[in-house]
């Protein structure tokens, strides 16, 4: 029987809308991002031109959702890249009524507005300064800082930096990357993970690329958020020259597997608003170099804070359990907890009822102050400690 696109994708998201809950394990109704409203704080900002100049500006309407404030712990999540917010829906109706949850959008997405210098003004001490501006706005002293991606690359160098305010992390899917060692430009790296070969694409013709995801938003965020069972094309990631055209043979791309329509159509509208450029900040070159030469000549490699990772084992960019191994990360992080959960990259979204279980039982040990008791789901086999795969 032949199926329509259209009538495929209507079908798809009542099945979405219809099993959100059981995913979730939640018998709260679907995360609704509408019904949440962002705060705004004002953080200053170093705005680096090519000739190297500072010049200081006020980085305006920083957005951050602030949930329980009368919480007795803080937890400030921070997003990856292509997300918001928003992509933290599970943990946020997961613990929302035993937390106080911190949840900005960086700068540069959604509405928390940019320096708009994407080479050089998107450094990762530069988005720490952001998170301790946050903090001070909801008078927060200090506060457990859970990453995906991009944002777990945050949260350790906010750790590792400022000790201060960053009592311990949960970082899912990135693993600690020590500046210890010499400068590995991401040229050097692609022959042995090529699935990173996208990212000299991002840095080395960056407005080409921004003008590519900006074409169609909804294409983009559909092709890049995708699960183990709904994947992308195997050759995706691979084009120095392209982001998407691992997708040219598909004209409709199937909808975001753990969105609802309302999610989806709420994530394409917060990319609208100012376009993905100033969001390419992770990969440029040069913001690359100056947050490794910062950590670098600090020397502080070493993070004596209580660590989870998160690791999926299904992730088509790396094998994250090796990179771990190979990168020494495990050396430099003397109290480190690592539970490996079956998924692909989004793996908070994917399998977020054995992600939210592995961050409460850590939590309850490191942080017990809380006195939340939570009875921890089986995970049949999947789930696992790092050291089964060692």
């Amino acid at each position: 029987m032949h199926i329509t696109t259209s009538l495929s994708t209507a079908l798809f998201f009542a099945f979405v809308s219809e099993s959100f809950q059981a995913t979730s394990g939640s018998s709260d109704p679907p995360f609704n991002p509408r019904e949440y409203t962002k705060r705004t704080t004002n953080c200053e900002a170093v705005k680096r031109d090519a000739d190297s100049q500072l010049v200081n500006l006020t980085l305006s309407d920083v957005g951050y959702v602030d949930i329980n404030p009368s919480a007795n712990t803080t937890l400030i999540m921070l997003h990856g890249w292509p997300s918001l917010w928003s992509t933290w829906s599970y943990q946020i109706q997961d613990l929302k009524h035993d937390y106080h949850l911190i949840i900005p959008d960086l700068r540069g997405f959604g509405s928390s507005t940019h320096p708009d210098d994407v080479k050089g003004s998107g450094t990762l001490y530069d988005l720490v300064g952001d998170l301790q501006c946050i903090l001070k706005d909801a008078k927060v002293e200090s506060g457990i800082c859970v990453g995906h991606d991009w944002g777990s690359a945050v949260c350790y160098e906010a750790a590792r930096s400022r000790p201060d305010i960053i009592s311990g992390v949960v970082g899912a899917v990135v693993p600690y990357i020590p500046s210890a060692g010499a400068y590995i430009p991401i040229k050097h790296l692609t022959a042995a993970i090529p699935k990173l070969t996208y990212q000299l694409y991002f840095d080395g013709k960056t407005a080409e690329a921004v003008e590519e995801l900006n074409k169609d938003t909804r294409r983009t965020v559909r092709a890049t958020l995708r699960t183990k069972d709904s994947p992308p094309p195997d050759d995706y990631l691979t084009s120095p020259h392209s982001f998407l055209d691992a997708w040219g043979h598909v004209e409709e791309i199937p909808p975001v597997p753990f969105f609802t329509p309302e999610q989806e159509d709420y994530f394409v509208e917060q990319y609208q608003l100012q376009g993905f450029k100033n969001t390419l900040q992770f990969y440029t070159d040069e913001n690359r170099y100056a947050s490794w030469k910062f950590a670098h000549e600090q020397g502080n490699h070493t993070i004596p804070q209580p660590i989870l990772a998160i690791l999926p084992t299904d992730d088509p960019v790396a094998d994250w359990v090796l990179a771990t191994r190979l990168l020494r990360s495990e050396d430099f992080l003397p109290n480190l907890t690592t539970e490996l959960l079956p998924g692909a990259h989004w793996v908070h979204l994917e399998n977020p009822t054995l992600f939210n279980a592995a961050m409460r039982k850590w939590l309850n040990k490191y942080f017990p102050s809380q006195g939340v008791e939570t009875e921890f789901p089986t995970n049949d086999g999947h789930a696992g400690h790092v050291e089964d795969e060692l």
